[in-house]
């Protein structure tokens, strides 16, 4: 079974290969556009623009998220319980004390980022700490410290800002193509790729969800599995999965870029039953609750 430690290397290298491809896709947006509007400044624009975008979202990712989710630091005299299971799980786990935040809302969630295990950071909503017992808390915890051991946290947050950033392109892309005009004569094929380009722009941002999406599912299988070999009682984990998904209402505030980041889908447990699994950001509760508990 997957340790803290197994997942270590394998994730790190997934980490560059992300940076190395979003690289190479910005350099190729950048061609494309240069290339169509007849301007090499374009390319040179994109390949130094994709380079600070990577260090940026190498270095400064996490600040990103915690900005968009709206979490706030969180202090011993406020949150005592949380921070007792955190330092009590790290020693165990062998981790250092990550930052704690919590975010005002009712809806029972949690998240962790960051780039490594000394810049970390765990999120949880105040309906999190409201209705879990501390067992259960301390499976929640468990779960968000799996993800920095086994550093899927800086491959997960890092996806934040180049799948992002790619719709972003995307979409300057097509408008410039549809409205911006300025492409190249019809005799030097400038039709067809304005058709090429069109596809492309409507593709990147549904390969890059799905991208999203698949890393975000393996990640919880093994931080679920994880968080019960750290606390050696997965029926805790088990029990909050199962009051979390018994929420239907989704947080108050969300973005999409962070959604495969919390625990459970942030839209809320109701918004799962209407869409299809392939679109879900998490496995379904119940999957992973039977998991844990052996069934």
């Amino acid at each position: 079974m997957a340790t803290l430690y197994t997942q270590q290397s394998k994730n790190v290298w997934k980490t560059w290969l992300l940076m190395t491809i979003f690289f190479i896709v910005v350099i190729g947006i950048g061609w494309f556009f240069s290339y169509y509007y007849g301007d090499p400044t374009i390319l040179y624009i994109f390949v130094a623009f994709s380079i600070v975008m990577n260090i940026g979202s190498y270095w400064f990712s996490h600040k990103i998220v915690i900005s968009l989710s709206g979490a706030k630091p969180a202090t011993r005299e406020a949150y005592f319980d949380l921070y007792t299971i955190t330092e009590n799980l790290c020693i165990t786990a062998g981790l250092p004390m990550p930052k704690l935040y919590v975010i005002q809302d009712s809806a029972p969630n949690a998240f962790a980022t960051g780039r490594d295990k000394d810049h970390a950071v765990i999120a949880v909503t105040t309906g999190l700490l409201q209705i879990l017992e501390r067992d259960e808390l301390e499976g929640v915890v468990a779960h968000e410290l799996a993800h920095i051991g086994n550093k899927d946290m800086l491959l997960s947050t890092v996806v934040v800002v180049l799948v992002g950033f790619i719709a972003i392109l995307s979409d300057i892309f097509l408008r410039s193509m549809l409205f911006g005009g300025g492409g190249r004569d019809n005799d030097r094929g400038g039709n067809a790729l304005m058709i090429i380009g069109v596809i492309l722009s409507i593709l990147a941002p549904l390969i890059g969800l799905l991208i999203q999406l698949a890393i975000s599912r393996k990640r919880e299988y093994l931080a679920d599995a994880t968080g019960a070999l750290l606390t050696r009682y997965p029926e805790g984990l088990a029990r909050a999965l199962e009051k979390i998904s018994s929420v239907t209402r989704p947080l108050q505030r969300q973005s999409s870029a962070i959604a495969h980041l919390y625990i459970a889908d942030p839209k809320g447990s109701g918004f799962k039953k209407k869409v299809a699994g392939l679109f879900a950001t998490h496995p379904p509760a119940e999957e992973r609750i039977n998991a844990l508990l052996g069934k």
